[in-house]
């Protein structure tokens, strides 16, 4: 992406409420879930209502192309916050344009600016894409902690 192509990232508001339920519903079917924007719409609702996770939006020509959302952890051994990057998405007649690295970096500065341990997220092994994001910015695949979990 060229300086003239660089795209503002903000933080989301509840004005933003419609274009980011489509866009988080993308995400969802991305991952393999039904379609819900009802339900999108009241999950996304509640997070920038409760303030309980941070939502940074990519813009261009007036729509929203792009999303990260963060939700706060803690790590008890440094005493300090960890962002969890849990949603990272683009349009996809956005994607290859730079908003994924936009949008990283843009995760990354926040979480910098928050004074916190680090960042960390999680994606599906067969993701080469995001994979190569990562690692292109220079993230660590962890192969120190073994990683469990148990869903309801």
């Amino acid at each position: 992406m060229s300086e003239d192509d660089l795209v503002p990232i903000r933080k989301a508001s509840l004005d933003d409420l419609e274009a980011v339920v489509v866009l988080f519903d993308g995400y969802r079917r991305f991952y393999e879930q039904p379609a819900d924007l009802e339900g999108a719409r009241r999950f996304i609702r509640a997070r920038l209502q409760a303030g309980d996770s941070v939502l940074l939006v990519a813009e261009r020509d007036r729509q929203l192309v792009g999303f990260t959302q963060l939700y706060p952890s803690f790590s008890s051994a440094s005493m300090k916050r960890v962002w969890i990057l849990n949603d990272l998405f683009v349009a996809p007649e956005h994607r290859r344009s730079g908003l994924g690295q936009a949008l990283m970096k843009a995760a990354e500065d926040f979480a910098g600016e928050s004074d916190c341990k680090g960042l960390v997220l999680a994606t599906k092994n067969t993701n080469a894409p995001a994979k190569a994001l990562y690692e292109a910015r220079e993230w660590t695949l962890d192969v120190v902690f073994d990683h469990y979990y148990r869903f309801f």
